[in-house]
């Protein structure tokens, strides 16, 4: 066991150039705070651009300003709220969402809980961010390791079901058109490729309700990675059942918010 004390830089990792005084980095799991550290850091990347951006909050309205990668014109003008930012989970003042575990256990149950990268808060929306640098959207680790308990029933206990196909209020077909369902010697599912999205949009949808909010799902990325991610991110979409929400998808690109930034001046004030 390492027993070395906590330096500086575990707490308040390197990378960070702006707010290095919150509190929110002595709330942060390890984990997240260690992604600090890597080469071309994601959570980085989402700090560093999303914090000043919204100090101490971002209007709606601002960024449906900006021209998307991909999602339907909305009116801006109309879609006014001041969006107050939760990373990871947890907002700059160390403080756990609310209504957040609540959603994660009804989507999630006991087992491992969905990490959503950036949650902003409205008084009437709720916009959940999946955000990428140099990865790729998330898939089903134990489909892929030959573990879901639906195709691969020889290797499970057959009296398990994975919950996302067979829990109310977590399965995944409730809101997405992921059928057929896995089975033994079946063709790989949709749920495999879609699985990080899926879980995303649920759980987004469980807190949307718990806090009487409208939800977003966005996805932000690099305008370079568009094209690799684009035929995954059309195929997931598409499979919305909700038309509403289907027209509150979108995605950005990382260069886009750097220049709201720039023609919004530092650390402003919305």
């Amino acid at each position: 066991m390492n027993n070395r004390p906590l330096s500086g830089d575990d707490i308040i990792p390197r990378r960070v150039l702006h707010g290095r005084g919150e509190a929110i980095f002595t709330a942060l799991p390890a984990s997240v705070r260690a992604n600090f550290l890597k080469p071309r850091s994601e959570n980085a990347l989402l700090w560093n651009l999303i914090y000043p951006l919204c100090q101490p909050s971002v209007d709606l309205s601002k960024l449906l300003s900006i021209r998307p990668l991909w999602g339907t014109r909305q009116p801006a003008e109309r879609l006014q709220d001041a969006l107050v930012p939760y990373f990871w989970g947890f907002g700059v003042d160390g403080c756990r969402l609310e209504g957040l575990e609540e959603a994660l256990m009804r989507v999630d149950g006991p087992g491992p809980k969905t990490e959503i990268d950036l949650i902003l808060l409205g008084r009437r929306h709720l916009l959940a961010i999946e955000t990428k640098h140099t990865g790729g959207l998330g898939v089903c680790g134990r489909y892929q390791r030959g573990r879901c308990p639906e195709a691969h029933a020889a290797q499970e206990d057959p009296s398990e079901r994975c919950r996302y196909w067979s829990e109310p209020g977590a399965k995944f077909a409730e809101d997405l058109a992921l059928e057929p369902r896995p089975e033994p010697d079946g063709p790989r599912p949709a749920c495999f490729r879609h699985y990080q999205m899926a879980r995303t949009l649920k759980v987004t949808l469980a807190l949307a309700e718990i806090l009487d909010l409208q939800p977003w799902i966005w996805l932000i990325l690099p305008r370079s990675r568009w094209r690799s991610l684009e035929k995954q991110w059309l195929d997931f979409s598409e499979r919305v059942r909700d038309p509403a929400l289907w027209r509150r998808l979108r995605v950005l690109d990382w260069e886009a918010l750097q220049a709201l930034n720039s023609r919004l001046g530092p650390m402003h004030n919305s």
